[in-house]
């Protein structure tokens, strides 16, 4: 956890988030996934790799009471607490790696944008799998994006692992099943755009 930490520590403790690559201020690309989705307003969420994202803030906006934030980056929690203010208390914040979380309850929805490409190793690609199982309950949800085949190869100084739709369905098959998968394309702050696949999973 030590390496990949600091990293991320230094990557947000020296960059502005609005000029990150990953910015959005409206997540729309997760939100167009995660909408269709049948969740009671008190089900739990757990956005994974969350940061400095607006997730929560457009989950809080929507209704959702149960939202969980993890990321490896102790600083970029804090940056969202800060500008969050008090709306900060409605969520539960996590510093972990996702290959080493053990979650202290099922939820109903899982959502990843941009951390499961990084992970490239056989040993971290199965740690998540198992992980993602066993924290979404019997019938919950995953929405899980990626860079695709058509998008960068890599991101914030670090190789990516890139995946077409069909790669990052199979990558989870055993314990989930796809409702739907989409390519969607990223404008970045800098202008250029970036090549997504999101994929939306049902636990089995």
């Amino acid at each position: 956890m030590t390496e990949r930490r600091n990293h991320w520590e230094g990557i947000y403790q020296s960059k502005e988030f609005e000029a990150c690559s990953w910015y959005q201020e409206v997540p729309t690309h997760s939100l167009e996934m995660i909408d269709p989705l049948p969740l009671a307003k008190t089900h739990s969420i757990l956005d994974v790799g969350g940061g400095e994202s607006y997730l929560a803030d457009s989950l809080l906006k929507k209704g959702f009471s149960t939202i969980s934030v993890l990321d490896i980056a102790p600083t970029a929690l804090e940056k969202s607490k800060k500008r969050m203010g008090k709306q900060a208390e409605q969520i539960t914040w996590i510093h972990q790696d996702i290959t080493q979380f053990v979650p202290k309850h099922a939820f109903h929805l899982w959502h990843d944008r941009a951390v499961f490409h990084f992970l490239r190793t056989t040993e971290d690609i199965s740690a998540y799998g198992n992980v993602m199982a066993s924290s979404v309950v019997s019938g919950g949800y995953a929405v899980v994006g990626t860079f695709s085949k058509k998008g960068p190869l890599r991101c914030s100084g670090i190789d990516i692992q890139q995946y077409s739709l069909e790669e990052l369905a199979q990558c989870f098959e055993t314990n989930f099943e796809v409702l739907a998968a989409k390519e969607f394309l990223h404008p970045t702050p800098a202008g250029s755009k970036q090549a997504f696949s999101f994929c939306t999973l049902k636990r089995k």
